[in-house]
């Protein structure tokens, strides 16, 4: 056998040992991952209810006839005939408006009112009120009309900023009002302390003279 050939078969041993080697090697993996279990979040605390509003007290010192909580929204309700105060229209009607004589019947002092004005042709019709684009039935003021307050028993003759006299309807004869709310003052005589209202004096469609008061026996 010659050098070379020697030399072939020792080089071919090599490489089988080197291949042999290599496939006995295990395979690198990749390092495995654990999952990890995370909590659900706690459920949100259940959301508190407003408390109940009490519905509010009625008042013991309402207007004979009346009652209510006496505020704005929920006022010393009264019904039918009764009144507050007595409003009568003068005649007279100028650059200002009509003015009315307005009578206070009522035995505690008033800062607030709120006057339905109607207007009525010579037979009687109730006429309709041009206000803007607008047409309604009534002309309403409402606030503190009096220019300052009405103490019990007062009487006053008044205009009212709201009812000017391009609001009387052409062919008005005759003019009538009603107070259809009133708000009573505190001891200051700055403030309202609780209302008084009476719908029933106040509609849209009234006739002339509107709910006529009864005679007490």
């Amino acid at each position: 056998m010659s050098a070379a050939t020697k030399l072939t078969i020792a080089l071919t041993a090599v490489g089988l040992v080197t291949a042999l080697t290599a496939c006995d090697k295990p395979k690198e993996t990749a390092p495995a991952t654990t999952a990890t279990a995370t909590a659900p979040p706690p459920p949100p605390p259940p959301a508190k209810s407003a408390p109940k509003k009490e519905p509010a007290k009625p008042r013991d010192d309402c207007p004979e006839g009346s009652a209510g909580p006496g505020t704005f929204k929920e006022p010393c309700q009264a019904s039918g005939d009764a009144r507050i105060m007595e409003v009568k229209w003068t005649k007279k009607l100028d650059d200002s408006g009509p003015q009315f004589n307005v009578k206070s019947l009522a035995k505690k002092t008033i800062l607030f009112g709120a006057i339905v004005v109607y207007f009525y042709d010579k037979d009687g019709k109730q006429l309709d009120v041009k206000v803007g684009d607008k047409t309604t039935k009534k002309q309403r003021c409402t606030g503190r009309i009096f220019a300052g307050v009405m103490k019990p028993d007062e009487s006053a003759k008044l205009t009212f900023s709201c009812v000017k006299k391009a609001h009387v309807p052409e062919g008005t004869e005759t003019i009538e009002g009603e107070m259809q709310m009133v708000g009573f003052a505190d001891e200051s005589g700055k403030k309202t302390e609780y209302y008084w209202r009476n719908d029933d004096l106040a509609p849209d469609e009234r006739p002339m003279g509107g709910i006529k008061a009864e005679k007490k026996k």
